[in-house]
């Protein structure tokens, strides 16, 4: 599917999918016919100690023609959303100062959200007030919600202990609602592009076989090695390149948790919950 945008802007193209969909090699064919830079739409091909598990495209694949924002951030610094969305800006305008059509690629929505229709500007927490949310329990977080910002405690589950304290720690440090916070995104490109989509949907037996395969050429491309000196470096657990999909299926192996047979096939299920979820979030979030 596709849509445009008034054609007096420059264009974006977007070319979004599930993990395995084939959106590299389609924006690689596109950008050879219309003149285009590539730039990285997905959270894990941000970090260079990830080029093998997050699939980036291959070093002769990225000399056929101009990539940005592919393994350009260590993995011991975190990438926010709107850490990317200053990237991908900056990216954008040059490859259009170049005279070349900008191609975003991935399946991250969070990043592509973010980017397209901007974030919510909220202003930053008082470390004193966050840290005494985040040593709040859920249930304790959930009922003091209740009390101080009670739509937002409707709309979270009293588990959501991260949701919970964000929401909490949000009220208490600005005097408003999360949600109020949300209602006015700012930074957003989506009305300033004459913005095409490109949305690779597959059948999910097709799809869910491609992720397969993937894991398969990933073990043979040295993934296990990959994952083993990213752990060598002693980098903090809650970092997004430790979370990404195969670093902690994998480790467990190396650690001597898990056998290489269960490892990969857990690495398998993964990959595929993900490409899943990914085509739920495209299928109903993308044009809206």
């Amino acid at each position: 599917m596709s849509t445009s945008s008034p054609s007096d802007r420059p264009r974006l193209l977007l070319i979004a999918g599930p993990t395995a969909s084939g959106k590299s090699a389609r924006a690689i064919a596109r950008a050879e016919a219309d003149h285009g830079t590539i730039i990285n739409a997905d959270a894990s091909q941000v970090y260079r100690d990830l080029r093998i598990l997050s699939a980036r495209p291959s070093v002769q694949e990225e000399a056929r023609v101009p990539h940005r924002l592919f393994g350009h951030r260590d993995g011991a610094v975190a990438c926010s959303a709107a850490d990317w969305a200053d990237e991908a800006r900056a990216a954008i305008a040059q490859a259009q100062g170049e005279g070349r059509l900008p191609i975003l690629v991935g399946g991250t929505g969070l990043y592509i959200r973010t980017l397209l229709d901007g974030i919510a500007p909220i202003p930053p927490v008082d470390p004193a007030i966050r840290d005494q949310v985040r040593a709040l329990a859920a249930a304790d977080a959930h009922a003091l919600l209740v009390a101080e910002d009670p739509r937002a405690a409707a709309r979270l589950h009293p588990n959501d202990t991260s949701r919970l304290q964000r929401a909490l720690e949000v009220v208490r440090s600005s005097g408003r609602s999360i949600l109020d916070w949300r209602a006015e995104r700012v930074g957003g490109i989506r009305e300033q592009v004459a913005l095409e989509i490109e949305t690779i949907l597959l059948p999910t037996a097709d799809l869910y076989a491609r992720c397969d395969a993937r894991v398969d050429a990933m073990m043979a491309a040295g993934a296990l090695d990959e994952v083993a000196a990213l752990l060598e470096r002693g980098l903090e657990p809650d970092l997004p390149v430790m979370r990404a999909i195969g670093v902690m299926e994998l480790s467990r192996y190396i650690r001597g948790l898990d056998d290489i047979a269960h490892a990969v096939a857990a690495l398998k299920q993964a990959t595929r919950n993900y490409a899943k979820r990914q085509g739920t979030w495209l299928r109903h979030q993308l044009e809206h």
